[in-house]
């Protein structure tokens, strides 16, 4: 049986495949339709310091090979999390990594230091490249304020820190490499692509707040060449996301050089995609012999 272990700096999985930010609700959504246990790790919905609503609906739409969201970072704020969300996550066997977003640099220094003083926890993901709020997109954009904030947050907790980062931007490796300076220990890649759609009969955008996040397979070849372009200059290592909807998807990101996955879009069509590509990733490895998924990463040939 081939070993699926992987790490993530200081942060070891059973195996690479998460879920993704925004697409698994806080656990309970989805415990009914899949065994969160088998997974490497779970990424909760983002974490703000006080509740948020959200976006007016319309807030999502169906594209071609994919879907456009403008949810808002709807949630039910850091303390509500703690106290009401927390204690369930906190039952099952695999690491837990929160995903935070601030609307200033400070926002994500006081949450990494309140959830760093929770059990449970086990890593954090800086939401830093949000298409769907307002500034949403400021620290993952340039390289000094992405810095920055992961450096502010590095100071404030003792947990692994990954930052993820925005597609939306011209050159991906500036802020990754930014994101490593500031001391994260992992960058995930990458965050939906800023799109929109229009209904041609009333002529108006189908979402409310005009643009959204576009995700699912569509965008796919994209992600995948963030991958490859963040490994070659990177010393940390990398969480690819973008349309993974089985296991050759989830191959493709570790060839690449993704040391881990995230599944996100798929788990809206089918519930346990997660689960299906962990299945499908062991039969690959097993067919090929590859002993270790660290024998996969990064192992693109392009001579």
């Amino acid at each position: 049986m081939a070993s699926l272990a992987t790490q993530l700096g200081p942060l070891k999985l059973q195996n690479p495949i998460m879920t993704a930010s925004g697409t698994f609700g806080y656990g309970e959504e989805i415990a009914n339709f899949m065994d969160i246990s088998h997974l490497g790790a779970v990424v909760c919905k983002t974490v703000t310091r006080a509740p948020r609503a959200g976006n007016a609906p319309p807030r999502t739409c169906e594209t071609a090979a994919g879907m456009l969201n403008a949810i808002g970072l709807q949630n039910v704020g850091v303390e509500r999390f703690i106290t009401e969300k927390l204690p369930y996550l906190r039952q099952f066997a695999v690491p837990l990594i929160v995903n935070i977003a601030g609307e200033t640099i400070e926002d994500f220094g006081l949450l990494a230091q309140a959830l760093s003083q929770q059990a449970g926890v086990a890593a954090l993901e800086l939401n830093i490249s949000c298409p769907n709020v307002a500034h949403g997109l400021d620290f993952a954009t340039d390289p000094v304020l992405t810095e920055q904030v992961v450096a502010h947050a590095r100071a404030a907790t003792h947990l692994p820190i990954i930052a993820k980062l925005s597609p939306n931007v011209t050159d991906i490796t500036l802020i990754a490499r930014a994101a490593e300076a500031g001391g994260a220990d992992a960058v995930s890649l990458v965050n939906t692509f800023v799109g929109m759609a229009v209904n041609i009969h009333t002529r108006r955008p189908r979402l409310s707040n005009i643009s959204g996040g576009l995700s699912g397979p569509a965008i796919k070849p994209l992600a995948l060449r963030a991958v490859y372009r963040c490994a070659q200059v990177l010393g940390i290592p990398l969480i690819g996301i973008g349309g993974i909807m089985n296991a050759q998807d989830a191959i493709e990101f570790f060839i690449a050089g993704a040391s881990a996955v995230q599944v996100g879009t798929a788990t809206f069509v089918q519930p346990g995609a997660a689960l299906e590509v962990i299945q499908g990733l062991e039969s690959y490895m097993d067919k090929y012999a590859i002993a270790s998924i660290k024998e996969l990463v990064g192992s693109i040939i392009t001579t």
